[in-house]
């Protein structure tokens, strides 16, 4: 009969026991959603799936822009992808696939193709931008309404020149030592071989790749391949 007790009792002890750590856990795991709050203006979306390096499709069905980077081309017209195209792709659907985060709407809403153009925020407050940048995967570049985003991602890309990692590699290579002619209007610059080159009229001569780079002049889709040849 005392065994009996003393077993009853064992069973009794282990199922409060379970009962009070998945109490604890699901309180816990509560308490972490509660954290993830949005601030406005940003608001909370979910990410369904990413489309590339510098794109994502949201569960709603809108398609979001990264407003201050730019990663090279995934599909192209040869069907080679551009250097590192593939690893920032593969990169941003390991980030956010499946997650949450905090849009920050750009000043410009959306682009010529209608897509949202803005930033994604964790909830320790990095971005997804910040990742692809000191990763060398995706490129810092200034576009209207993003001057926001682009003075803030231009020191992470900065130190990530010094690392000489992803599309950053390319820095210490030949073709990186020629002087870049960049166009003050657009911030963009160009391969001092490419034809639109000739055409710029307010031109600032960079001595090679990485002080274009540094000074957030993104290069010109026109000669990308005489800067990043694959």
């Amino acid at each position: 009969m005392k065994k009996l007790n003393l077993k009853s009792f064992f069973h009794l002890f282990l199922l409060l026991f379970v009962f009070f750590f998945q109490s604890c856990n699901s309180q816990g795991q509560s308490e972490r959603t509660e954290v993830f709050n949005c601030k406005p203006p940003l608001v909370k979306v979910k990410v369904k799936r990413a489309v590339d390096g510098d794109t994502v499709e949201l569960e709603s069905g809108e398609k979001l822009r990264y407003a201050g980077i730019n990663t090279l081309e995934l599909h192209t017209p040869d069907g080679r992808p551009e250097p590192f195209a593939k690893e920032a792709y593969y990169k941003n659907r390991e980030l956010t696939e499946g997650k949450s985060f905090c849009l920050e709407k750009a000043l410009r809403e959306r682009d010529r193709y209608g897509r949202l153009l803005g930033e994604l925020y964790f909830s320790n407050g990095s971005s997804v931008s910040e990742i692809l940048v000191s990763e060398g995967l995706g490129l810092v570049c200034f576009y209207e309404g993003s001057a926001k985003f682009f003075e803030r991602l231009l020191p992470v890309q900065k130190k990530a020149l010094h690392k000489r990692v992803g599309l950053f590699s390319y820095l210490d290579k030949p073709q990186a030592k020629v002087n870049f002619i960049g166009n003050k209007k657009s911030f963009r610059f160009h391969h001092p071989d490419c034809f639109e080159a000739r055409k710029i009229k307010q031109k600032v001569i960079f001595d090679n790749l990485e002080e274009a780079l540094k000074e957030g002049y993104c290069p010109s889709r026109e000669c990308l391949s005489l800067i990043f040849p694959y």
